[in-house]
């Protein structure tokens, strides 16, 4: 009895200091953590705007060129970054992945119809299928389509491969990631509507 004691004792003395440890290690990392994730942020943004970088700069070097080339502005409850050389915008769009939230930019060309670029900063879809929604080659497919459909409906459309020749809003979606591409698709049509329903007040 005075063993198990002794032994129950023990552990929750043990489990103590070990928590107070991981908590103090989790408080001295945090602003670290918050600075990697602002400065992945940041590559991200200059990474679709177009915004030469180099590739091995430091997050002090990529602050230097967003302070110097982009401004923010809101605009329908979304932060506008504008890159003021081409006129540029990109907007951050989010939601549920399969398995996690995602999280990303998009980027328009001046006419603010025509797609620059798509990046995605934080995801955790399954590596090899749904996770490829961050390799280069898919973002490419986006790269100068509209988000006008041929009705004049805004919106695009991950639509399943094989189906012909893409449409001018349409883009073919990773083979076994359907799931994946249809929340992707959700997302980046929510936040093309609220684009749209701005770009329509400005022109009126």
């Amino acid at each position: 009895m005075k063993g198990s004691a002794y032994t129950i004792g023990y552990a929750a003395v043990l489990g103590t200091v070990c928590a107070v440890l991981l908590t103090g290690a989790s408080a001295l990392t945090e602003p670290r953590r918050k600075a990697n994730a602002k400065a992945e942020e940041t590559r991200h943004i200059l990474d679709v705007l177009g915004v030469p970088v180099d590739e091995a700069a430091s997050p002090e070097d990529m602050l230097e060129a967003f302070n110097d080339s982009v401004t923010l502005a809101r605009q329908g409850g979304l932060d506008v970054y504008a890159y003021e050389k081409t006129g540029a915008v990109a907007v951050p769009f989010a939601g549920p992945g399969l398995w996690g939230p995602v999280k990303g930019f998009l980027s328009l060309e001046s006419d603010r119809k025509t797609i620059h670029g798509v990046t995605f900063h934080e995801q955790e879809e399954t590596p090899g299928l749904g996770g490829e929604i961050s390799a280069r080659w898919f973002r490419d497919r986006f790269r100068g389509k509209s988000i006008i459909g041929a009705d004049g409906t805004p919106g695009m459309a991950i639509r399943r491969a094989g189906g012909g020749i893409p449409g001018a809003n349409e883009v073919d979606a990773i083979s076994g990631a359907t799931m994946t591409c249809d929340k992707v698709q959700a997302m980046l049509n929510k936040t093309i509507t609220i684009l749209a329903k701005e770009n329509d007040h400005d022109v009126r």
